[in-house]
């Protein structure tokens, strides 16, 4: 039997390169895409050689061909990497190219740099640039816009809506708002018309007072503690007759392609038989995570599914099988408190966890915090956290990188 949920041995180190990623969500706060940066050097620092170098990571692994097909990737380059080879490698339907403003120093190569950036657009990549576009200087950019980028925290609130209010004038471009911390921001510039946004507003709780946890999330509550209590399959059956929809979703997750099975699951004493309780608890806890309950952003998810199928996959040479599967749920739990509205330690207080998931999560202790705070330093700017934990595991970027790829291949299949 195979069990695509375990680990995949992660890639031998080849490469300091390490790829960082952050999630552009939609109007309906769902993933629209990821941008994609190589965190190994400065934003100042990258070469055509570091480009390619981060397009290869992506293209190497056959599994990150299922994200290359399903979800939109912005890719930054230089003006160098835009005249090199190695993007002839790739099919442009799915890539956005991040174009950075000249320094000021060689704005009078502005229009030098122009026939590139049209062969670009006319292979059919396509351009993002910021707001430095909507300029004077670079008006014959402009054209090729197929998305203009605004730094909320570098822009004062009258800067943003007089560039908002320009751009939608003078492009068709579709906008994204960058370093979205704020619910108030997000309101304020999905009133200017903002589509698009990065930023991690989204999986920040919103603790509501009396807030309760909603009926499917209790009876997955309840499903998840009989698991652990190894209750007997016909007590776990009981639970699961009562709703048909978590009956069902849990269903299609175990005979998921990204689950592996050869034989199709079409019972719970039939799960219960293949997986063992062990399994069970964990594809519980990911249904969990995966609820679309209470108008709780899509975004919030998925984030979590990607975190402990990362986690998961950096352990695999170092943990144990039950500390593995402890790991994928520490990830997807790591935002338990955003998907229920409760404060975490009354979420986890209503489960019966491991200790070493319980440690990570409430006190960032324990064989798994590390893990937790690797997986969370590859979503943000963390460059020392993302050094110090990478060092302290043993892991190569190149190991990590290879783990993350697939970690968010793997939830696009998953989540499908």
């Amino acid at each position: 039997m195979s069990d695509a949920a375990s680990p995949t041995p992660v890639a031998p180190s080849q490469s300091p390169l390490a790829i960082a990623r952050q999630a552009i969500l939609d109007s309906e706060r769902s993933v629209f895409g990821y941008e994609l940066f190589d965190r190994s050097v400065s934003a100042t620092q990258h070469t055509a050689a570091s480009d390619a170098q981060l397009l290869f990571n992506l293209l190497s692994a056959a599994d990150n061909q299922v994200l290359l097909e399903r979800k939109t990737l912005f890719i930054n380059c230089t003006h160098d990497s835009l005249a090199g080879g190695h993007l002839e490698l790739v099919a442009p339907d799915h890539i956005v190219l991040e174009i950075p403003p000249l320094p000021v120093t060689e704005v009078d190569q502005i229009q030098t740099r122009l026939p590139t950036l049209q062969a670009m657009h006319a292979r059919g990549f396509r351009l993002a640039f910021d707001y430095s576009v909507l300029t004077r200087s670079y008006e014959s950019w402009l054209p090729l816009a197929s998305f203009i980028k605004f730094d909320v925290s570098v822009l004062k609130p009258a800067s943003m809506a007089s560039f908002v209010k320009l751009a939608q004038s003078k492009s068709q471009a579709q906008l994204i708002a960058e370093k979205v911390e704020t619910a108030l921001q997000h309101s304020q510039l999905q009133d200017l018309g903002v589509a698009l946004y990065q930023g991690y507003w989204f999986a920040k709780p919103v603790l509501m007072e009396g807030q309760t946890v909603r009926p499917a999330q209790a009876t997955i509550l309840q499903l998840i503690n009989l698991v652990r209590q190894q209750a007997s399959t016909e007590e776990i059956e009981e639970v699961l007759k009562r709703d048909p929809t978590l009956s069902f979703n849990l269903l299609r997750f175990i005979n998921s392609a990204s689950f592996g099975l050869r034989t199709e699951v079409n019972s719970f004493k039939h799960a219960v038989m293949l997986l063992g309780l062990k399994k069970l608890f964990k594809w519980a806890a990911l249904l969990l995570t995966t609820s679309q309950e209470g108008g709780i952003p899509p975004a919030v998810g998925s984030t979590a599914v990607v975190r402990g199928r990362l986690m998961e996959l950096l352990a695999a040479d170092t943990l144990d099988s039950d500390e593995r599967d402890n790991a994928f749920v520490v990830g997807i739990f790591s935002l338990l408190d955003t998907l229920l509205g409760v404060p975490l330690p009354a979420a986890l207080a209503t489960l019966s966890l491991p200790e070493s998931v319980t440690n990570a999560l409430l006190y960032g202790s324990g064989p798994l915090a590390p893990y937790l705070a690797l997986a969370q330093a590859c979503e943000s700017g963390d460059d020392d956290t993302f050094a110090r934990t990478s060092a302290a595991l043993g892991l190569s970027s190149n190991q990590v990188n290879w783990a993350h790829l697939q970690a968010l291949a793997w939830a696009e299949t998953l989540l499908d």
